[in-house]
This record gives structure tokens, C-alpha cells and sequence, in this order.
């Protein structure tokens, strides 16, 4: 079914804008089917809802603004003391606070990726060089050439967002080893490395140690399903910066229904695995069928795919009015507005997106 899309368009520099979605479109967030959040298909693990529901029992208190029980939990699923570990209101949260807390005059950024390195970095004026990324979209031993005794923070993404593509270890390690040289905090993003099968082959959080300049930034969000509770939280060796962090903002950054929600979903045990077994599965499906469409589909990781749609535009807009939101990337650096992004659903959805795509081309090829 088609529903005409209002001409006006809304400001929205990420996914998961149902609310918007539905304004311009006449469909309900209800039937909206949402391509455009990056949130595991299985929704939320066994026991965090009922967590939650006895979060909001207890928050006729304050909530523990230091996250002590929490940091606890993630220690000992992480391996890490808990002196090492800042929770905060979502991974977006601990980027502000980072930039904040830092006040980087000059930082490096990678084209494309995650948008809110490059707003939170603008907030406070810092001069952003972007590293554009070759043809392939991956990250290279030549991005070394950009780290420089001028740069006071890079942010890099493993996998990237929005493409999905995972970056070496040894690549990452090569642009730590240079950045510690240069005096350089570098912030390595692994928010969708839980989806990644082979996650220990390229975390990073073994070399916490070995580079005080190391920030890892990790989210409950995506792999959990609770991106509406907002919970993030961040890895590094070095307390000063952690202690600038927490300063940076609002004491109380971690409600009790999320703290509660957070320790719940670390013990759901085998759920990562079955996600990544649904995920993998859908993903090559997904991206196979894609490629028969003639799109250039990337070789993503995560649980989303990245296309470029030569000729197509308004794709966004096509999809919208059959009750289908995806992610537009025009808004990324080194992206166009024939690239997109969808998530990884079940096989049903991800069916009907593949056939609504498929009457779109054919009305295409029509004219």
C-alpha cells in the first residue's frame, strides 16, 4: 500500500526517526516497519523488561550516579577493574563528554562514519580534519599519514557506520602506536563489534594498558535492544580523563530503570551468540539478493547493510510510502544521496523489504 509523503522534509541526522517518519507520511510509528535503527531482531533478552519494570519501582530515589554495581557487572564481562569504566546515557553521551572534557583544539575524523563525532566536536568549535576513505571504504595503513603532533583526538569507528567494515587490528594498533608519539587520544569505537563473531581478534581493550591514549567507547543500545534507555559506557586506562568525563556533565547521567535494565542484559546468557547466528544468516541473504537488484552492497559486519542505488535518489521517499523507513547517508562526508543503509531483521521482514525494492525497480523499468 502507498501513502503520498508530505513535501516537506524533517531534520534528522540519524536513524530511528519513527516519530518524523509518520509525520510526513500518513503511517502510523505502529506499522512503520523500521529498516533505519540498527537494533537486534530479537528485541530485548529474557528478564531486562522486568528489570526495568523494577527500575521504575525504585526511582522514587536518585539513582547511584557512579554506576557502582554496573561498572561491577561490566568488569567482569569486560575482564576490566571498574576504576576503568565510565557509564554513561548512551554512546552518543560519552562522545559529548569526551569532547567536553578534552576541548580538542584539532581532531580527525574518518568519512564517512558515526555523525555525532563530528557534532559534538563542532560544539565546541575544534577545527575537523576528515580522512576521506578510498573507493572500497576501508581504512588503511595510510591513514597514518594524517596522525600528527597537531591533532589532539581521532575518532575511529570498528565497524564503521555506516558501511560496516571491519578495520585490522594491526592498522588500529599501528595508528595508536603513532598517536601516542604525537601526544593524540584516539577513541575507537566498537559499539557494533558485538556482532561480530571474531570480536576478540579486534577489540582492542587488551592494549588499554599498553596506551593510556586509548578510549573505547562500547553500547548496551544495539546488541540489547534498548536504545529507548540509553545506556553506553567507555573503557581507559587513564582515571584523570574518566573523572573529566563524568564532570563534564550532569551527575545522574544513568537512570535506575537503565542501570537495572544493563545489569540484567549482561547476564543473558548464550543471547549474543544466537544473535550473531540470526544476524550472519540474514545478512548474506539480504546482501545477495541486493546485489541480483544490481546494487553496490558493501561488505558490512554488523547487523546493517550500506548500498549505493546509482539513479536513485528519492529511494527513501519510495519506500517511505509503502510503510518502509530506511537510513539516507547523504548527510555522511564521502556518501551521496544514492547511498543507504538498512538493518539486518528477521527473514520476514527482510523479505517484504526485498519485495517492496523489487516493485519499485519494476515501476522503474516500466517507464
Amino acid at each position: 500500500m502507498k501513502r503520498k509523503i508530505r513535501a516537506h522534509s524533517f531534520p534528522c541526522l540519524h536513524g530511528g526517526d519513527r516519530y518524523g517518519a509518520a509525520m510526513v507520511s500518513g503511517w502510523s510509528q505502529e506499522d512503520l516497519l523500521d529498516f533505519s535503527a540498527n537494533v537486534n531482531p530479537f528485541g530485548m533478552p529474557s528478564g531486562v523488561r522486568e528489570a526495568v519494570i523494577a527500575g521504575l519501582e525504585q526511582s522514587l530515589h536518585y539513582p547511584d550516579p557512579l554506576c557502582r554495581q554496573l561498572r561491577m557487572a561490566i568488569g567482569r564481562k569486560e575482564g576490566m577493574d571498574p576504576e576503568q569504566i565510565l557509564c554513561g546515557n548512551g554512546g552518543a553521551d560519552l562522545i559529548y563528554r569526551l569532547v567536553y572534557a578534552c576541548r580538542p583544539k584539532k581532531a580527525l575524523v574518518t568519512a564517512p562514519s558515526f555523525a555525532e563525532y563530528e557534532e559534538a566536536l563542532s560544539q565546541i568549535e575544534a577545527q575537523i580534519c576528515h580522512w576521506f576513505l578510498p573507493e572500497d571504504m576501508t581504512i588503511k595503513a595510510d591513514i597514518l599519514e594524517a596522525v600528527t603532533e597537531d591533532l589532539d583526538l581521532i575518532f575511529l569507528c570498528n565497524p564503521n557506520n555506516p558501511t560496516g567494515l571491519l578495520t585490522e587490528r594491526e592498522t588500529l594498533l599501528a595508528v595508536l602506536e603513532k598517536a601516542k608519539t604525537c601526544c593524540v587520544r584516539v577513541c575507537v569505537d566498537e559499539c557494533f563489534l558485538d556482532f561480530v563473531r571474531e570480536q576478540e581478534d579486534y577489540t582492542l581493550k587488551n592494549f588499554l594498558d599498553v596506551y593510556p591514549n586509548l578510549i573505547l567507547l562500547k553500547s548496551f543500545t544495539k546488541l540489547y535492544a534498548i536504545p529507548g534507555l540509553r545506556l553506553g559506557y567507555v573503557l581507559s586506562s587513564d582515571k584523570e580523563l574518566l573523572k573529566q568525563m563524568r564532570a563534564a556533565g550532569q551527575p545522574w547521567a544513568v537512570s535506575e530503570p537503565a542501570q537495572c535494565g544493563g545489569m540484567a542484559a549482561l547476564q543473558a546468557t548464550g543471547f549474543r551468540e544466537r544473535t550473531i547466528d540470526l544476524v550472519d544468516r540474514e545478512r548474506a541473504f539480504l546482501k545477495e539478493e541486493l546485489e541480483k537488484m544490481g546494487l553496490l552492497v558493501y561488505e558490512g559486519r554488523a547487523n546493517y547493510l550500506c548500498f549505493l542505488a546509482k539513479g536513485e535518489k528519492e529511494l527513501y521517499e519510495k519506500l517511505l510510502e509503502r510503510g518502509i523507513l530506511i537510513r539516507r547517508c547523504r548527510n555522511y562526508p564521502g556518501l551521496t544521496e544514492e547511498h543507504y543503509r538498512v538493518a539486518v531483521r528477521g527473514h520476514e521482514e527482510n523479505q517484504f523489504l526485498l519485495e517492496a525494492l523489487k516493485k519499485i525497480w519494476k515501476e522503474r523499468d516500466s517507464k
